[in-house]
């Protein structure tokens, strides 16, 4: 990441009483960025530099950049009226699913999920949930005693995939669907990582039509099957509720349903997934994190799930797998002492906000024991500056499932393996999500019972 001080492009000064545009980094940066062929996060860090509202020209006017927590609250929270998803970047993948829609369509689509992933919806997926972390285990059980390697990205991928397919369907994720289902990573590599670098949507959808074929394959199977009430060995799934949906609300149509699914399958998955890995490669590097957590109190104890979620919010904070959420001003706006005009792009960055040592002593650092509760205030005063799940209305939809499962298959992993990693990644791949960029391959050593 660029640590050279930036320099702010010149403003024009407002004339009184007039309210200033933000700061705006210089153009001579924003052209040495481009002939470096930097990641765009390296970019945005220079233009953080100026202050936690700023503005970089990736186009032909600027970007306002935010990662003050007052701004995010601001746009996220407070007006979303004001600043509102313009077109999703992962539309060819989703269509108009949740994740992609607007207006009264997205309120509608929200309305209906809302309850399947409140903590009652949740309880109801809970032994989906550990099904498919004891399959995890039982995997890694079986690498360590034959000493097989094995690639815990790929794991983790395999497990997040496995909680949402039995969630939806009631079936555990066999071989044959897993694989097809390998299409939606391999589309979501495809996918620009800022609306402003975003592909002709036509030559896009051309370039990844393969793959959708293989993903609208499996959702017609599956939807087609929950048509015909057959649930799976361990009942209806998510699913269902979609499909009957589809028979009373003439909003749902085949292609709704169809893009309600990808949307479930797609960001119920990958974001959990990224997380765990992450979450894997900061253990290895800091081992003594994983014994703090199993010292805080028994297998199944209040303590030790504390401990075992602070770990994850601790990787969230580190890596917030939605690391930029992109929004657009849909009318004149004043945004913390700055002058927003209508038709401006906003980049939230909770990736740079994260980082930020005025909110984070040594931001750099991993430690899950700031995620310990002291006191309330300590973690009120943390709103807006920690939002790895986004905030207000459109705080994604499965931030506590996400959670749970996560917290289920660490409480599974972490007292028997150990992932001992013969390569780890150099960098981070800033796409639509932030993850390592190459392979996990590791052996997995049992723990000795007890220690």
């Amino acid at each position: 990441m660029a640590t050279t001080a930036p320099q702010g492009a010149p403003v024009p000064s407002p004339g009184p009483g007039a309210v200033p545009l933000p700061p705006e980094l210089d153009p001579a940066a924003v052209k040495r960025w481009r002939s470096s062929s930097g990641a765009v996060i390296d970019l945005l860090a220079q233009a953080r530099e100026l202050g936690g509202v700023s503005a970089v020209r990736l186009g032909s006017r600027p970007t306002v950049l935010v990662t003050d927590p007052g701004a995010v609250q601001h746009v996220l929270a407070l007006h979303p009226d004001r600043y509102v998803k313009r077109s999703h970047r992962a539309r060819v993948l989703v269509g108009d699913g949740v994740l992609a829609a607007t207006g009264e369509p997205w309120k509608r689509q929200r309305r209906l999920l809302q309850a399947e992933f409140t903590g009652a919806g949740i309880a109801r997926y809970e032994q989906r949930i550990v099904g498919a972390a004891r399959r995890t285990a039982d995997h890694w059980a079986q690498c360590a005693r034959t000493g097989t390697p094995t690639d815990v990205g790929e794991d983790m991928r395999f497990f997040a995939l496995d909680t949402i397919w039995r969630s939806l369907t009631g079936h555990p994720l066999d071989e044959t669907t897993n694989r097809e289902l390998a299409a939606v990573e391999a589309v979501g590599a495809a996918l620009p990582a800022t609306p402003s670098a975003s592909a002709d949507a036509a030559e896009l959808r051309a370039a990844v039509a393969a793959d959708l074929a293989r993903i609208d394959a499996v959702a017609e199977h599956a939807i087609a099957a929950a048509r015909r009430g057959e649930a799976g060995p361990e009942g209806p799934g998510l699913l269902r509720v979609l499909v009957d949906a589809g028979e009373t609300r003439p909003a749902y149509t085949d292609q709704l349903i169809r893009d309600e699914l990808v949307t479930l399958l797609a960001a119920g998955h990958e974001t959990t997934a990224t997380t765990l890995t992450w979450l894997y490669l900061l253990l290895d590097r800091h081992p003594e994190a994983r014994r703090r957590a199993l010292d805080a109190g028994a297998a199944g104890s209040p303590e030790r799930a504390r401990a075992i979620r602070a770990l994850a919010s601790e990787t969230l904070r580190l890596y917030p797998p939605a690391w930029l959420m992109p929004r657009h001003a849909t009318e004149d706006d004043t945004l913390a002492g700055y002058r927003v005009e209508a038709g401006t792009d906003i980049f939230v960055c909770p990736y740079l906000t994260h980082r930020d040592p005025s909110l984070w002593p040594e931001p750099e650092r991993f430690d899950p024991e700031r995620f310990i509760a002291r006191d309330e205030d300590r973690r009120s005063s943390r709103h807006g500056a920690y939002i790895p799940f986004g905030l207000g209305a459109r705080a994604c939809l499965g931030a506590q499932f996400a959670m749970r499962e996560t917290t289920v298959l660490l409480e599974h992993l972490l007292p028997a393996f150990t992932p001992s990693f013969h390569t780890t990644p150099a960098s981070a791949f800033f796409g639509i999500t932030v993850r390592p960029d190459g392979p996990t391959p590791a052996s997995i050593t049992p723990v000795p019972e007890g220690s």
